[in-house]
């Protein structure tokens, strides 16, 4: 029996022996990645040092047997280092470079393992050059973590089919280990103590599936919808499965697939702002941009369409939206958005008969205001051409497209679809109900994404749903992927003792000075009003504010901030430069100091929570000074408050 046991430790020596081992460092140093291949494909992390991931399995498993990743040997490795300057339209900044050093692992069987590591960040990726097309069974993407981590992750709340999901949760605060079969989406942090931050993202994901996760005893593993194999259709006129194969997706044989990656910040002020999903994004398709045009727009659904002191009866017709127009234009507001509501029989050429788009287009273009049509994604996908077509030569701008809630790999190629079928006809499109993945990078006429917890869950949601924590989370979190359609602008604020849940004349959780600053906090380059013009109305001021601030920056930093706790941001745009800050239902004192700001004097404008704002949440003040480069400004937060300010010479 010894013999056996020696025999047995001596083969496992001998296999160890002949592992090879590849390292790829960040031009920094302080992330290393490194890759063990055996009979398997494993890969470790450190951090400045500390062994964060470890031993974490690589593979994919094609219908025909075929495991890239596991039984291959390797015949070349390449490495190297490179520089891009990424000109970043639509973005949080115009421009800027991202460095990165790069192995890539040449596999007998013509595929390829891609590693990246950036100072932000490290990603992978399977490139394969097969002759023919593919069917991929599974792929193994995991993440074994090397202690019992935090772990701040948003789970995909349960229904009936475990993948329907619209990508929309607070923040679940747990920790490494706690083995589940639930899913969760991303971006997710894990907090490693001795190092700072990681988040597990994805980017690239085109003709195939997105990634879900789930917890095991070790870290986390990926778990991807399969194909569907039928469909049916539910209120809107969208897909929904009705049931699933055993493959995830059917592909050509050439190609690249998803980066799976794990972002860095040393501190959580350094999540908002990380690049690692833009980065590796595919770079535009589009050869002129120019057309692409950020801005703010009025916004029908959340405020029940609703309007007062009005001569007609508010609701889904031409004089509501006529109405919209004339608010828009008389304060320089660039769209107006056509929601849910005004086409009939699933079919967006088929208008409402109280609605007119070609006469409220007409209407639009006099007042130099543009016009958004909302849409779900079947009746448009349906017709794309024809809808695209018809829509554009009436002058509409662009498309909200909904209800993907979904991210098996045939819905994935349909948001493809749809952004590419767009660009040709020059139309902007923001989509709801999808997780975005760089997307906005390759077709930037994709200027917005909602799958984030957003304003509109006020709706229906009691004060148990804690509001202000999620609005200075997803900052460090969701942002750090793209842009966010928050929807934010409430003119109903409610403290923590006022607020109160109302579908139809809803309020913000927080005050009105939140609301205005998440238009600095938040990337968001199509912005809406989410309330009706009707209560803007009542206080110009707070408009002419929130239009004072652009949609679209040339550079940001957060200054400060912790997730779920606080945030301060800054933002610069033309030589002026723009604050907001947030809390959570804690209230506190920030303490600016503007060292940063050029010598000279500024003028501040600053948007601040009044003093009794604590209890009256719409109680606000607007406020000017002059300050010096290098001063110091105090500024108190009410609970679930925040501020805004904006400095110019």
């Amino acid at each position: 029996m010894k013999k056996i046991f020696a025999a047995i430790a001596l083969l496992s020596l001998a296999l160890v022996a002949q592992a090879k081992v590849f390292k790829v460092s960040s031009p920094s140093g302080e992330l290393k990645v490194i890759v063990s291949v055996t009979d398997s494909t494993k890969y470790s992390l450190e951090v400045k040092g500390v062994t964060v991931l470890k031993d974490c399995p690589i593979s994919m498993t094609l219908e025909d047997g075929r495991v890239l990743g596991v039984g291959s040997r390797i015949r070349k490795d390449t490495r190297g280092s490179r520089t891009e300057s990424i000109q970043a339209p639509l973005y949080r900044q115009k421009e800027f470079e991202a460095a990165y050093n790069y192995i890539r692992l040449s596999y007998d069987g013509d595929y390829i393992l891609q590693f990246r590591a950036y100072n932000d960040g490290v990603a992978y990726r399977f490139v394969t050059s097969f002759a023919d097309d593919i069917v991929v069974k599974n792929e193994t993407v995991c993440f074994n973590f090397a202690d019992k981590y935090p772990l701040i992750i948003p789970m995909v709340p349960k229904r009936e089919d475990r993948y329907e999901t619209s990508f929309e949760a607070c923040y679940t605060e747990t920790e490494i280990g706690k083995a589940s079969e639930d899913l969760a989406f991303l971006p997710l942090v894990v907090r490693v103590p001795e190092v700072g931050n990681l988040m597990v993202m994805e980017s690239d994901v085109e003709d195939y599936p997105g990634m879900f996760v789930k917890q095991t005893s070790k870290g986390l593993i990926a778990e991807f919808p399969p194909i569907p194999t039928g469909y049916h259709y539910v209120a809107g006129g969208a897909a929904r499965p009705t049931g699933y194969s055993d493959i995830i997706a059917k592909t050509k044989g050439s190609r690249s697939y998803p980066w799976r990656i794990v972002a860095y910040a040393p501190e959580d002020k350094d999540l908002p702002t990380n690049n690692m999903v833009y980065q590796t994004a595919s770079p535009s398709k589009l050869d002129d941009v120019s057309w692409i045009t950020p801005g703010h727009s009025t916004w029908d659904w959340w405020n029940a369409s609703l309007l007062w002191d009005v001569p007609f009866k508010a609701g889904i017709n031409t004089e509501t939206y006529k109405y919209h127009i004339d608010f828009a234009a008389r304060f320089g507001i660039e769209y107006v958005i056509v929601d849910d509501g005004w086409y009939k029989n699933f079919d967006p050429l088929q208008q409402e008969d109280a609605i007119n788009i070609e006469e409220i287009c007409s209407y639009a273009q006099e007042s130099n205001v543009k016009v958004i049509l909302w849409m779900a994604y079947t009746p448009f996908l349906n017709n794309p051409e024809q809808i695209c077509d018809t829509y554009s030569k009436m002058g509409v701008s662009g498309f909200k497209i909904d209800f993907f809630d979904g991210q098996y790999q045939p819905i994935v190629s349909q948001i493809y679809e749809i952004a590419e079928i767009t660009s040709r006809y020059r139309l902007m499109v923001d989509l709801h109900g999808t997780k975005p993945t760089g997307l906005n990078r390759t077709y930037p006429n994709v200027v917005n994404f909602e799958g984030v917890f957003g304003l509109e869950n006020c709706k229906w949601s009691t004060i148990d749903v804690d509001m202000p924590r999620n609005q200075v989370s997803l900052p460090f979190m969701r942002m750090a992927a793209a842009p966010i359609d928050f929807t934010q602008g409430a003119m109903r604020n409610g403290s923590k003792g006022e607020y109160a849940m109302n579908f139809v004349h809803p309020m913000s959780q927080g005050t009105r000075a939140a609301q205005i600053a998440m238009y600095v906090v938040y990337d968001s380059p199509l912005v809406m009003f989410c309330d009706s013009p009707s209560a803007y109305l009542e206080e110009p001021k707070t408009v002419e504010y929130i239009m004072s601030i652009p949609t679209v920056f040339d550079s940001s930093e957060v200054l400060d901030g912790k997730i779920g706790e606080y945030i301060v941001m800054k933002r610069e745009k033309d030589g002026k430069y723009y604050l907001g800050a947030l809390t959570n239902w804690d209230e506190r004192d920030i303490e600016l100091n503007l060292d940063w700001l050029p010598k000279g004097e500024w003028l501040v404008t600053i948007y601040r929570d009044g003093i009794n704002a604590d209890t009256i949440g719409k109680d606000h003040k607007i406020e000017t000074m002059v300050v010096n480069g290098g001063a110091t400004l105090g500024v108190h937060l009410a609970p679930g408050g925040g501020f805004a300010m904006i400095l110019e010479k």
